[in-house]
């Protein structure tokens, strides 16, 4: 009889075990991934992150299960164009009934990178023609990554970091109204630049690093309520400080007003030693399921000094709101620390 209820015992616990592993997921997610995004549709979350020579696509009903995920390469651009090259930070949009992929991408030379879209008639995004619908710049056309498109009140923006010239001096955040998916209809605004400390670490000794430290880009639009944010990174991602900053609207109703856009004067989320966290950032956003839960999803280094290499990897965690109605993204996570899946106690 002891046989019997030891043997039950051990089962039911082998069972609460197994039960616990599918409920939960421990970061990283994957164990490479730089500028992590995800757009959510009929169930579905459909993630993306660097890859530098391809745009691809993941597909499942858990983020939290990426490397279970339906994974496909979508596009593979043509050699010998200005965008063949350094295919950067790609996002994925479903605007009036079609898919649209935005990325970064030059030619081998920094200097002209620029942004370009995709274009997908189909209802998934798996299925149908990806067609190249070419570069989305405003009137003047500089240097441009980074881009996140978001609609406000049925107007459609675009924010990106970007170059004031021709030379690389600092990145700025940017915002434009967008006429249509694949076309800017308004002149670019300057809504950010780096002005703290905090967004100005880099090493300009280093040979292997682009000559300059100060750093806004990776902007990701946050709504809460009526509160309308901006998250951004901050310094070189090739450092150990890079970090999360955040700008506030506290206009009325256009966002094209450079002075209704208030920036936080510290990081909002930053390296965390003792948690093994280093360089946090080019992050984006989504929401568990059911809709109940808000989640940032972002990168990071496990070891000081690793840089923007693909030691970076996509990590998620939930996050909570302040009583101004400003986000609390609290201290990044350790990795391996179960963590319950989005949607689920």
């Amino acid at each position: 009889m002891k046989k019997i209820l030891f043997l039950l015992s051990s089962l039911l616990i082998t069972a609460i075990a197994a039960f616990a592993q599918e409920n939960t997921f421990t970061n990283p997610l994957l164990p490479s991934g730089a500028d992590p995004f995800s757009f959510y549709r009929k169930g579905n979350y459909y993630y993306t992150h660097t890859l530098g020579d391809k745009i691809g696509l993941w597909k499942t009903k858990n983020l939290a299960d990426l490397v279970s995920a339906k994974q496909t390469i979508i596009w593979t651009p043509p050699p010998g164009q200005l965008y063949s090259k350094s295919l950067w930070a790609p996002e994925f949009h479903f605007i009036k009934g079609k898919w649209y992929a935005y990325f970064a991408a030059d030619n081998g030379k920094n200097e002209n990178h620029r942004m370009y879209v995709l274009e997908n008639s189909s209802n998934d995004p798996f299925k149908g023609e990806w067609t190249f619908k070419g570069k989305v710049a405003a009137p003047t056309d500089k240097w441009a990554i980074d881009a996140n498109i978001f609609r406000h009140k049925g107007q459609l923006y675009m924010i990106w970091s970007g170059w004031e010239g021709d030379v690389n001096v600092r990145q700025n955040i940017y915002i434009a109204k967008m006429k249509n998916p694949w076309t800017i209809g308004s002149e670019r605004v300057m809504i950010a630049t780096p002005q703290y400390e905090w967004e100005k670490n880099g090493d300009l000794n280093d040979p292997n690093n682009p000559p300059h430290v100060d750093v806004n880009e990776g902007p990701q639009f946050l709504k809460n309520k009526d509160k309308l944010f901006i998250v951004f990174s901050a310094s070189g991602c090739w450092t150990d400080f890079y970090a999360l900053g955040l700008l506030t609207f506290t206009g009325k109703d256009d966002l094209l007003d450079a002075a209704s856009w208030r920036k936080k004067s510290m990081p909002v989320f930053e390296k965390s030693p003792e948690n093994k966290v280093y360089a946090p950032g080019h992050n984006s956003f989504f929401k568990s399921p059911d809709g109940k839960e808000d989640w940032i999803l972002y990168h990071a280094n496990s070891e000081p000094g690793q840089g923007c290499g693909k030691k970076r990897a996509p990590r998620a965690q939930r996050f909570s709101w302040k009583a101004d109605g400003s986000p609390n993204f609290g201290v990044p996570m350790k990795p391996g620390i179960p963590v319950n899946n989005p949607g689920e106690k």
